[in-house]
C-alpha cells in the first residue's frame, strides 16, 4: 500500500473573511494561501498551523449548516464526515482559553474512556479536541 499522510480539513462557511479571522484568533491558525475554485464558485482559503492545515470555501449559493450538524451527539445520527480532532494536553486549561476568547463550547467529555470537548466555529462546524499526552 502506498504511504501517505494528513494533509488537511476542509469546512464550508457563510463568510470568508469572518472564518479566516476567526481560526487565527481563536485557534493561532495563519492564513496561508487564498484562491478561487471556478468549478464550485468557491472563494477559498488555506490556513495553516504548524503542519496543520483547514480549507475554508465559501461557496456562492450554498446552504447553512443543518441544525443537527451543531451538536456531537445529534451529528452522529447523519451520516458522512462529522469533524477533525486535535490533541491537547490540558482540557481545563485549553476550556479556560476557549471561554476567554469567547469561543462556543459544543460538549465537555469526561469520561473514564477519555476526556475532550467540541468547539463550533464562527459557522457551527464541529472541532474536537482530545486530552492525552504522547
Amino acid at each position: 500500500m502506498s504511504d501517505f499522510i494528513f494533509h488537511h480539513g476542509g469546512i464550508s462557511v457563510p463568510n470568508l473573511e469572518e472564518a479566516i479571522q476567526w481560526y487565527g484568533r481563536v485557534l493561532g491558525f495563519e492564513l496561508e494561501r487564498r484562491f478561487y475554485i471556478e468549478t464550485a464558485r468557491s472563494h477559498t482559503a488555506m490556513v495553516k498551523k504548524g503542519p496543520l492545515r483547514f480549507e475554508i470555501f465559501q461557496v456562492d449559493g450554498a446552504a447553512p449548516l443543518p441544525e443537527g450538524r451543531r451538536s456531537p451527539p445529534l451529528d452522529l445520527k447523519t451520516h458522512g464526515n462529522k469533524h477533525v480532532a486535535f490533541q491537547i494536553s490540558d482540557l481545563e486549561g485549553f476550556l479556560e482559553e476557549m471561554e476567554a476568547k469567547q469561543a462556543d463550547i459544543a460538549f465537555i467529555v469526561r469520561e473514564a474512556f477519555g476526556k475532550g470537548c467540541f468547539i463550533r466555529d464562527c459557522a457551527g462546524n464541529l472541532i474536537e479536541f482530545v486530552e492525552g499526552r504522547q
